[in-house]
């Protein structure tokens, strides 16, 4: 297969490194990535500045292309201009899960919604933590999965988000398809005074108050590796078809 790798920490990031290893053998793969790390921005694109390109050696693993821009950007760069047509995009391996509501802020899932927006098969995957010294079971698992994936009941192109828990592999309890959470994260924000007495702010959150064991938040905290299929239509149906039930009540003269 034609494989896009992209994420949102950075060309150089060990996590894109351990994917490009386990898949580059049987797989023609490319990269594509943000130059620095862009964790967090969602879905933005770059259109106030130019997007510039240049070309990364990552010592024995790889070359790729760094981009100035955000992960959605260099999904549409690569296909437009960069890579072309590409049979897969996976987004990661990503530091942190992206699970439940996070998943709207996330880089990684955000590049790999876009390339299902341009009609790509896609796939972002994450690990459940910060610190990660080995990426090594994540990309085997990852490079079995997409030899199974294409033979799954699901409609192309798909998109599916990938969590893994940070355990030994041997603890893992197995693989379970779940859906999104919708509960709301415990937020916070700590308030401090810089060295001039002026105050700034650090924003941060606790744990999902999630309780359903049908979902990504509680299945990953169970030990499992949690598969979701998600999509970018957000539309409301339940409430679009309550409105359209009283539209003809709204007449409006212009």
């Amino acid at each position: 297969m034609r494989i896009l790798l992209t994420n949102d920490d950075g060309i150089y990031a060990e996590g894109l490194c351990a994917l490009y290893e386990a898949l580059c053998l049987e797989h023609e793969v490319y990269i594509v990535a943000p130059e620095a790390e862009r964790s967090a921005v969602g879905h933005a694109i770059t259109i106030h500045y130019p997007l510039r390109v240049s070309k990364v050696k990552r010592g024995k693993y790889f070359w790729g292309y760094a981009v100035n821009g955000t992960p959605a950007d260099c999904v549409k760069l690569a296909i437009y201009e960069l890579i072309g047509p590409v049979d897969l995009v996976i987004s990661g391996i990503n530091r942190g899960a992206n699970v439940g509501i996070n998943v709207l802020y996330s880089g990684t899932v955000s590049a790999a919604t876009e390339a299902k927006m341009l009609g790509y098969p896609a796939i972002a995957v994450s690990i459940d933590a910060y610190e990660v010294n080995d990426y090594c079971f994540t990309a085997y698992f990852i490079s079995n999965f997409i030899e199974k994936v294409f033979n799954l009941p699901i409609n192309l192109p798909f998109c599916l988000n990938i969590n893994i828990p940070h355990i030994n592999p041997c603890q893992i309890k197995g693989i379970r398809f779940v859906r999104q959470s919708k509960a709301k994260l415990k937020e916070f924000f700590d308030k401090r005074l810089d060295l001039h007495g002026k105050v700034y702010y650090w924003q941060g959150a606790e744990e999902h108050t999630e309780t359903d064991p049908n979902t990504d938040v509680i299945a990953l905290k169970q030990g499992y590796i949690t598969i979701t299929p998600i999509q970018y239509d957000l539309t409301n149906y339940v409430f679009l078809e309550k409105l359209k039930n009283i539209e003809n009540s709204f007449n409006f003269s212009f």
